[in-house]
């Protein structure tokens, strides 16, 4: 599985970074997400997972 990020539709909200900090952060310029670990394994996939269901402008999506 891979994380794609959209930083342009990215508001900052940090929902995800509040999910898991091992795999994503937030810019310091303006808030974007920052992908730590764009291939995570284990029980960060199901962490990714929840993380892009609770991103309130959907930037995040999986990929198989």
């Amino acid at each position: 599985m891979r994380i794609i990020a959209d930083t342009g539709r990215c508001v900052g909200a940090g929902q995800c970074v509040l999910t898991e900090p091992a795999l994503f952060d937030q810019s310091e310029n303006d808030g974007t997400i920052i992908v730590l670990n764009e291939k995570p394994e284990g029980e960060l996939v199901e962490k990714a997972r929840e993380a892009a269901r609770v991103c309130p402008s959907q930037a995040l999506s999986l990929e198989a």
